[in-house]
């Protein structure tokens, strides 16, 4: 029910406030938190307190307000990736110790690609993608190799309503990428958000040949060997959706 004059729920009005904050931010002035989430000093004032009371914000010194453990929690003892992060991560740290590489797990999340894992190393080239940060589908290999394993109604949706902000790739280009994606098996994206690397996913699918994941590598130019990557990702893949289907009720 709405009560609020612009017609927000209260629900609507806390899920505003915990997604003001931005992606490495400790922690905002409360005024800015206000700005952020587009309610009134007062209005936020009131939630940011409530909130606090049970632990889902923590409020400090000079009107400051952060993220609450409280959150954290719950978020991860009830998310739904935890079985997912689980199965993989022993595939994810064998391929990282080979590669000494950038490793990720990513599941499609509406039109972009939502990383739920990442190992990394000191010496690895640059990684965009960050746990819990998203990257749209035809810019991230783990995006192509999650989309090119939808069904034929979720691709034609998705490719309907795409448009490339920066206006340098067509609806056509994502649909050629994305089935060469599907007839190899592997997607691989060379130099299109870092110019000096490479990244190569392939899907998880499960027993109900379900593409519920994709693993991927984020690897130097000048060091791809698909022949050896590919297969090594895929032999981890099917790890993964086996793990899966051993730990399911």
């Amino acid at each position: 029910m709405a009560n609020s004059l612009s017609g927000d729920s209260v629900v609507d009005r806390v899920v505003r406030v915990i997604s003001a904050f931005p992606e490495g931010s400790g922690s905002l002035q409360l005024s800015e938190l206000a700005t952020r989430s587009g309610l009134p000093l007062t209005t936020a004032h009131r939630l940011v307190r409530q909130l606090a009371a049970h632990g889902l914000l923590e409020t400090g010194g000079g009107g400051t307000v952060r993220l609450g453990l409280r959150l954290w929690e719950l978020v991860n003892r009830n998310s739904p990736t935890l079985a997912l992060r689980q199965a993989a991560m022993p595939f994810m740290e064998d391929i990282q110790q080979v590669l000494n590489q950038n490793v990720n797990l990513a599941v499609l999340d509406g039109w972009e690609a939502l990383f739920v894992e990442r190992l990394s190393r000191r010496g690895s080239v640059a990684n965009r993608a960050q746990i819990a940060g998203r990257m749209p589908v035809h810019v991230s290999s783990a995006g192509l190799a999650l989309m090119a394993h939808q069904s034929k109604a979720v691709q034609g949706e998705y490719l309907a309503q795409f448009v490339d902000p920066d206006g340098k790739v067509t609806a056509e280009t994502v649909r050629t990428l994305l089935a060469e994606t599907a007839h190899t098996g592997f997607a691989q994206l060379a130099g299109v958000v870092d110019p000096d690397t490479w990244g190569i996913a392939v899907p998880v699918i499960d027993s109900r040949q379900h593409t519920v994941a994709a693993l991927g590598v984020v690897v130097p130019l000048h060091e791809v060997r698909l022949q050896a990557l590919v297969p090594a990702l895929q032999t981890a893949a099917r790890g993964v959706a086996r793990r899966l289907r051993d730990s399911a009720p």
